[in-house]
Parts: C-alpha cells; sequence; structure tokens
C-alpha cells in the first residue's frame, strides 16, 4: 500500500498525541529495534520511533530501513521521530478512505 500525501497528513496528526515506543541507539537499526518495532506495529498499527541525534541523511537512512525491513509505511519524518504505519492483518483499528 502505498501512501498519498493526505493520508499521510491524516497518520501524522493521529500520531500527534501518541509518546515513541521504541528508541533507536546509537548502534542503528539492529535486528531487536526491527522486531520491537514489528510488535509494535501488530498491536498499534501506527508508532512513533526515537531515532538517535546524528545527521539528516543518517536518520533519513535509518527511518527508510526501518520502513523496508518492517514492511511498514513511513508516515512522517520529523527531527528524530519517525512515524510508521502498518495496517492490522486481521483487526484494523485506524480506518483510512479508500
Amino acid at each position: 500500500m502505498t501512501l498519498t500525501g493526505a493520508l499521510r497528513r491524516q497518520l501524522r496528526s493521529l500520531s500527534h498525541h501518541l509518546d515513541p515506543f521504541v528508541l533507536v541507539g546509537k548502534g542503528g537499526v539492529s535486528d531487536a529495534i526491527v522486531g520491537a518495532v514489528n510488535v509494535a506495529l501488530t498491536d498499534h498499527e501506527l508508532v512513533k520511533v526515537r531515532l538517535p541525534q546524528v545527521d539528516k541523511g543518517a536518520r533519513k537512512r535509518m527511518a527508510s530501513e526501518l520502513e523496508a525491513r518492517a514492511r511498514a509505511e513511513l508516515a512522517g519524518l520529523t527531527g528524530r521521530v519517525a512515524i510508521l504505519y502498518r495496517r492490522h492483518p486481521v483487526e484494523p483499528t485506524i480506518v483510512l478512505p479508500a
């Protein structure tokens, strides 16, 4: 599923009140981090991930890697926070327009 700009905007607004579920350390994206993101996405569909304090390009690469490895969609990257979305396969709680 590819998110349009309007859907990304809607997901970012839904995530506004959320706290980061997963914190990525200086070591970057590891298998354990991807596993934690997968669990959080399965439980909540929409999660925030706090990235380490590195340069902007490195944060973008980490967010892209998380997106690919977790089979999720990147709804936004604001500063050090990446917002990831993956629809629940059985019981979705977030209803997006088609």
